[in-house]
């Protein structure tokens, strides 16, 4: 078992409430309940000795492994290939009623060989509340009952399998030959909850088809018919995963601490409802044709923006649990030495007071992308919405933090002015199409005075380029969002010009940096790796603007940068490996727009 296996050497298994890691090692190594920004069980990705584990792995120096998804599911499959023999763990989460709230939650793990005979080692060694609590432990030969403050934890075996002590962990050896199959099964729940019912082959078959069946169903829902289908409907379930469908809010990641830099200390909790990441989650989700989706995370949002609670007095804040508790605090694990001695780890996030005034646009264009006024939550919904633009109107002229949650001060952020007027176009375009009271002068005014001015003030003369902020000569990647808005033209001189110098400072093979923190200090130390949501924005960006064989390159070389499994986390190190946590809802969202947008494109130039 290594000690700390490549962030993106991980498969993703989960239940729509809560979701755990597994590595190809066949290590679960991060698995939090009963949420997902609930404490963590298992945590050994953020300190190797303290975290926990729950391990089914075959050791030995001639053993490979190979991970991979049953296609167009959630179940994962990690294969060891030995020279006596081929075993596989299948690993899933039932799926049962994802929309009502639970704390019992079930990781199922099955073991079966395919091939001779092979050595399965068992080790399950959870740790409570960030490995901050102990546990008690009662034993029998085939289940264990972890006991922690709050939570208990069942681990059920079927077959061949004989549990013993260690500490008060447990572990066993598996021997299996050729077509003979055992389990081990996870049941997570609240303290003094009825124990699970005993494990039974047809009760494990009956699981792994109606979890398999799920997952079928569900894609087939989607529209998307392009040129990428495997990557897509990748990206479109890992998308699914990481929402909570209790309240229908998408959290970024389902990792906390996972570092932008090895040692550094750009180590953020992303578990977890960012309004700016959400809305462009749902986006990404509608645009392939899952519809409730959008709706549940719509109506999420508007119940933030009804109740008006924030930390910051704001009608809306950057983030929210993802049950809407607007409180954050932040911090820090001094006791995990993070993920390759990468501290601080940090739970909590510390930006959620942050003032980012691109959430308003973001948020408005989730709330609008609708066909049927209806579904923007009726009348109310449209007041709700109405009036957070007459608000807007006397408050989007302000230094924010951007979109990049900057620790280093306040701007006028030219990205932020762009996702303004995002919210004043599209609300005034729900007025006109919906025939909806609104204060269209106002609005309209309001629009225009932020174009003039970004125009003016974001604009820079000697750069021939837009300006991360005004005053700056800073590019900043986030930019490449204006032509999919529709502030500028994809053939617009202006816009051509900044998409060139893009390519020549934040473009590498590819690969692009949000910005250049050494001309634009942001308050942090260290560096960081390019921004895989800015590698997808830049091919859509070149797809829009007629680049159309430079956005096919570039999106085919993003592509081999996905892990073994089809996963992307945050961003790209120096020699292609996965940093920041993850997977990362960013990256996936941007994928498939950058698949659309070019399937459009290449469409157009094909016919």
């Amino acid at each position: 078992m290594r000690r700390y296996p490549p962030i993106g050497d991980h498969g993703l298994v989960g239940n729509l409430q809560t979701a755990a890691l597994v590595s190809s090692d066949g290590v679960v190594d991060w698995f939090c309940a009963p949420r997902f920004d609930s404490p963590s069980l298992f945590a050994a990705l953020l300190d190797h000795d303290r975290g926990g584990h729950f391990a089914i792995t075959v050791e030995g120096e001639d053993v490979t492994t190979r991970q991979l998804y049953l296609a167009d599911t959630a179940v994962l499959v990690t294969r060891f290939l030995t020279p006596g023999g081929v075993g596989e763990v299948v690993d899933f989460m039932p799926v049962d009623r994802p929309e009502t709230a639970t704390d019992r939650h079930r990781l199922v793990r099955v073991m079966r060989v395919t091939r001779g005979r092979v050595r399965f080692t068992l080790s399950c060694r959870p740790r409570f509340d960030y490995a901050r609590a102990d546990h008690r432990l009662d034993l029998r030969p085939n289940s264990a009952h972890f006991g922690g403050p709050g939570t208990d934890a069942f681990l059920q075996t079927a077959g061949p399998v004989t549990l013993e002590r260690d500490s008060d962990d447990v572990r066993a050896i598996v021997e299996l030959r050729h077509g003979e199959r055992a389990a081990a099964v996870l049941t997570v729940c609240a303290s003094g909850a009825e124990p699970p019912a005993p494990l039974t082959p047809e009760g494990l078959r009956e699981d792994f088809d109606a979890t398999r069946g799920f997952w079928h169903r569900w894609l087939r829902r989607g529209r998307y018919r392009g040129r990428w289908q495997d990557m897509v409907n990748r990206s479109a379930i890992t998308l699914k995963l990481l929402t909570y469908a209790p309240t229908g809010a998408p959290v970024a990641a389902i990792t906390a601490g996972l570092p932008e830099q090895l040692g550094g200390e750009r180590n953020w909790d992303y578990r977890y409802t960012w309004v700016r990441d959400a809305s462009l989650s749902m986006q990404a989700l509608l645009g392939l044709g899952f519809t409730e989706e959008a709706y549940a995370f719509r109506r999420w949002l508007g119940a933030r923006l009804n109740a008006g609670h924030t930390v910051t007095g704001e009608p809306l804040q950057i983030m929210y649990r993802i049950d809407g508790d607007p409180h954050l605090a932040e911090e820090t694990l001094d006791h995990l030495e993070g993920y390759r001695g990468s501290a601080p780890v940090r739970i909590g996030n510390g930006a959620a007071d942050q003032l980012q005034l691109d959430i308003y646009g973001e948020g408005v264009y989730a709330l609008t992308r609708a066909d049927d006024l209806a579904h923007v939550a009726g009348y109310d919904g449209w007041l709700a919405l109405s009036g957070l633009l007459d608000w807007l109107t006397t408050h989007w002229d302000r230094p924010d933090e951007g979109i990049w949650e900057t620790r280093g001060g306040r701007q006028d952020f030219t990205y932020s002015r762009l996702m303004c007027w995002t919210a004043f176009d599209r609300g005034i375009r729900l007025a006109h199409n919906f025939a909806r009271p609104a204060d269209l002068a106002g609005w309209t005014a309001t629009r225009d005075a932020i174009l003039h001015q970004v125009m003016d003030r974001g604009w820079s003369q000697e750069r021939q380029a837009f300006v991360q902020h005004y005053g700056s000569e800073v590019l900043d990647a986030s930019l490449l969002l204006m032509p999919a808005v529709g502030f500028v033209a994809p053939h617009d001189p202006r816009w051509l010009s900044t998409l060139d110098a893009m390519e020549e400072e934040l473009v590498s093979d590819s690969l692009v940096y949000r910005y250049d923190p050494a001309a634009s200090p942001d308050g942090l130390r260290g560096s960081e790796g390019t921004f895989s949501l800015c590698s997808f924005l830049y091919v859509d960006a070149l797809a829009r603007s007629g680049r159309v064989d430079l956005a096919r390159y570039a999106f085919d070389k993003m592509l081999t940068y996905a892990n073994h499994v089809g996963l992307f986390a945050e961003e790209i190190g120096p020699t292609g490996e996965q940093l920041g946590n993850f997977p990362q809802a960013f990256t996936h969202l941007a994928l498939i727009g950058a698949a659309l947008a070019l399937d459009e494109e290449l469409d157009r130039t094909e016919r």
